[in-house]
């Protein structure tokens, strides 16, 4: 390639010889004769470049004189490969994220094989991300994949965990947290959302739906249906917490309240949206401090590892990883008011109607 490139060069010397007054269109006929070795020169220069592609070993360095005469200086050429510098595409390291998170329905039902390959993907992302910017944090994110429960994204969970001063009390916890899963096992865990606002408060909202009727035959033994009917109860686990940054990466969780939203359970939907219901967890908290002299209030740390326009990665103090989605700029929680008490009775009749009966009034 050295060869080449110097019989280009050489070739490009040659063509661009600068041009005198005794070598121009314009002048006479006996003028331009008067440079005889014009031709030899072009002959020698010929021969140079045979012999450079021949030798590659060094390239010429070409020198035009005043004169207008082509000058070679031969330049000694460094046999050692240059470094090969490898860009790190963070958008196809994302993607393979997002494909393990579709297959696996978010991480619930990943391989240990697929966990530790999103682990290594994530460590490639943190290491080459550029600098946190936290005001890139607000606005409203949907989880979108996890080593973990997808509940213990919630700062509740985090709080709880926080509340564990030993590796053992950490491993009870992890049980415990196991244990609340499989106990959920007939629930459907749906948008799991996360909103940020510019003032430092975050609202986690966890949308669930149960079967209203799961085994129909285990009260109605004649029935041999052994399904159940398809009325659900939807709610969402609503849980806030100030936000104090302790750095660009590290945000200081403050556990605020837990309410029960959206509920589609007659009556009780009632009572769920009164204030009075709702957690409270720092009154607990400060009943707790002032009765239990080993009680710290819980404030766990969320460290921020990769962050851009469409993808936030944060981790907890246990290093569990949690990877969210931008979904809009907007920094308010969702609505729930529109959602019916009927346990889903008024939908299912709308559908049935579209799909058999077809009457419209």
């Amino acid at each position: 390639m050295a060869s080449f490139k110097a019989a280009a060069v050489l070739l490009a010397a040659v063509v661009a010889v600068p041009s005198t007054s005794a070598f121009t269109p314009h002048a006479p006929s006996a003028t331009r004769s008067a440079r005889p070795l014009f031709a030899a020169d072009e002959a020698f220069q010929r021969s140079l470049l045979e012999a450079q592609l021949a030798n590659g070993g060094a390239t010429a360095h070409v020198v035009t004189s005043v004169n207008g005469d082509i000058e070679q200086q031969p330049t000694a050429v460094d046999p050692s490969p240059s470094p090969t510098v490898v860009a790190v595409d963070n958008t196809s390291i994302q993607n393979s994220i997002l494909r393990i998170a579709a297959s696996t329905d978010r991480g619930q039902y990943a391989k240990p094989s697929q966990k530790d390959q999103v682990l290594q993907f994530v460590s490639q992302l943190e290491s080459n991300a550029p600098a946190i910017e936290p005001s890139l944090s607000s606005g409203t994110w949907e989880l979108v994949y996890s080593n973990t429960q997808l509940f213990r994204s919630s700062p509740f969970f985090l709080a709880g965990r926080s509340t564990c001063k030993t590796p053992e009390q950490a491993q009870q916890y992890n049980w415990f947290c196991e244990m609340h899963r499989a106990a959920l096992a007939i629930s459907t865990i749906g948008v799991v959302r996360q909103i940020i606002t510019s003032g430092g408060k975050i609202v986690n909202e966890f949308e669930v739906k149960v079967g209203a009727i799961p085994f129909l035959s285990d009260f109605l033994p004649t029935f041999r249906y052994s399904g159940g009917l398809p009325f659900t109860i939807d709610g969402a686990i609503v849980s806030t917490a100030d936000a104090t940054p302790k750095s660009s990466t590290e945000w200081e969780l403050f556990m605020d309240t837990v309410e029960i939203k959206g509920s589609n359970i007659p009556i009780l939907r009632r009572v769920l949206d009164s204030e009075n219901v709702a957690l409270k967890s720092r009154d607990l908290s400060k009943v707790l401090e002032e009765n239990v002299d080993s009680y710290e209030v819980p404030k766990p740390v969320l460290t921020t590892v990769f962050i851009d326009d469409g993808m936030r990665i944060v981790k907890d103090e246990d290093d569990n990883v949690f990877v969210y989605g931008r979904v809009s700029d907007s920094e308010e929680p969702t609505d729930y008011s529109g959602v019916m008490a009927d346990l889903g009775v008024g939908s299912l009749l709308e559908g049935f109607n579209d799909a058999v009966s077809k009457v419209y009034l």
